[in-house]
């Protein structure tokens, strides 16, 4: 299986996503449908990173009269405060917040008054902070009128789609109305559609990431400070598979259009594969953040054979209850959940003096403990809880596919989970019980049959067969 594997330590953004699949091979002829279709063109170049030889990516416009504004106006009506930003600003992200109102987060792209880190011999006009701002709809139109492979523009639209989401849900609107600010514009259009096209040219046949870094502080903009990660940013990451992971560094690492662009194509996994590997490469963001390398590696190589199951941070609080009802038992797993517990067990144990009881362990991430061991206390009045000691467990990478059963002429759709290992091998198909009782409330079907059905209709869907 080839895979394709980003290394989020330093976050992303489209431009970085562009310059590493460059530099690991794709061809920059698949580019040509983009400058075919825009008054753009795609400048390629080399600079050092710490030390790492990195390839960098800019737009530029080849038709100066094609601005949508003066990039001098009062788009750029914010600035960094020096003194809680005393690093340049870590990417070209010039793109990269996609704002749905004109009067609301009026930042287009982080004018911090900065200028690029590499300089360009170019006669053309960056198109970073240029051009027109267009809805999501005409972003959809422009893009299914370019001349890209099917493939290519089912990608693209569904990254738009998912940048569109993010912003609806961030000011409260439908998606249909959302008008994107920098993320339609020409530079915007040519890093989504373009990472697309890179990414088939490649031929992966998975694609994965490591926790994407978001940076830490604030960005000032004309309504005040925010925190990052940027508001469409965390919606995008809650529609993702990937993890997020503050830092390394005082600076906004992931951008929206980064996020979106690997909310799509990638799976999240906590480490790196292990890979025969085949090529690699380096996107450079516009900004020097020594000592760490302002870049975002890819790797690409061979991971057949047997994979393992994926190690994940861990910690399990236990305690002993000898007086808890059993409606508070019951509902353990859902208070405790709001707190951070990922499971919640409840075993039956003999207490003091051969009385029965109930041991309860419940897992969660290490940096939620305390929170969970607090709610745990006050949910069943115990007055003690232990820290097991476990610090990791082995799970699979699992995602949902949901598939449709005919039952007497009608469609019915059910939830199938799949779980894999860290390959990509599938070893476990399991439907839903609550679809598949459902189901077969609705038909004459015992719920056991609408379960192998359903598992029988995953299998075709991955195998073919």
């Amino acid at each position: 299986m080839r895979v394709l594997a980003f290394d989020g330590r330093m976050g992303a953004s489209g431009d970085m996503i562009l310059a590493a699949l460059l530099d690991a091979g794709a061809d920059p002829d698949a580019l040509a449908p983009v400058t075919d279709a825009l008054e753009v063109e795609y400048k390629i170049d080399t600079v050092d990173k710490s030390g790492i030889a990195a390839t960098s990516v800019d737009v530029f416009l080849t038709d100066d009269d094609s601005d949508g504004h003066d990039h001098e106006e009062s788009d750029h009506d914010h600035e960094h405060d020096d003194s809680s930003h005393d690093h340049e600003h870590s990417h070209d992200h010039g793109h990269d917040h996609s704002h749905g109102h004109d009067d609301h987060h009026e930042h287009h792209g982080h004018g911090h008054g900065h200028e690029h880190s590499h300089d360009h011999d170019h006669d053309g006009v960056h198109a970073e902070g240029h051009g027109p701002h267009r809805s999501y709809l005409e972003v959809r139109e422009i893009v299914a009128d370019m001349d890209l492979e099917s493939a290519v523009e089912r990608d693209a639209l569904a990254i738009f789609e998912l940048l569109g989401e993010a912003e609806a849900g961030v000011h409260g609107e439908d998606l249909e109305s959302i008008h994107f600010h920098e993320v339609g514009a020409d530079d915007a259009i040519a890093d989504v559609v373009g990472a697309a096209a890179l990414l088939h040219d490649l031929e992966p046949e998975r694609v994965v990431t490591t926790p994407l870094a978001t940076g830490d502080g604030t960005v000032s903009m004309s309504h005040g400070e925010y925190p990052i990660p940027a508001p469409a940013v965390v919606e995008i990451a809650q529609r993702a598979d990937w993890s997020l992971r503050g830092g390394p560094v005082d600076a906004e690492l992931l951008t929206p259009t980064g996020a979106a662009i690997l909310g799509h194509i990638a799976e999240g996994i906590e480490t790196l594969p292990t890979l025969s590997l085949e090529e690699s490469g380096y996107g450079a963001g516009g900004y020097d953040l020594d000592p760490h390398p302002n870049v975002l590696r890819v790797l690409v190589g061979d991971g057949s054979g047997t994979g393992e199951l994926v190690e994940d941070d861990i910690a399990v609080l236990e305690t002993n209850l000898d007086d808890a009802t059993p409606e508070v038992l019951g509902g353990l797993q859902e208070t405790l959940e709001d707190a951070g517990a990922r499971d919640v067990t409840v075993l039956p144990a003999t207490m003091k003096k051969s009385r029965p009881g109930h041991l309860v362990k419940v897992i969660c991430k290490p940096d939620n403990r305390k929170r969970v061991a607090r709610a745990l206390a006050e949910e069943t009045g115990t007055l003690g809880i232990r820290d097991a000691g476990a610090t990791h467990r082995w799970i699979a990478n699992r995602e949902f596919e949901a598939v449709t059963l005919e039952v007497d002429g009608d469609e019915y759709e059910v939830a199938v989970k799949i779980a894999s290992d860290s390959e990509g091998n599938v070893y476990d198909v399991s439907a839903e019980y609550d679809d598949a009782a459902a189901v077969a409330q609705e038909t004459t079907l015992p719920i056991r049959t609408v379960l192998k059905r359903a598992e029988a209709a995953a299998s075709v869907d991955r195998t073919g067969e």
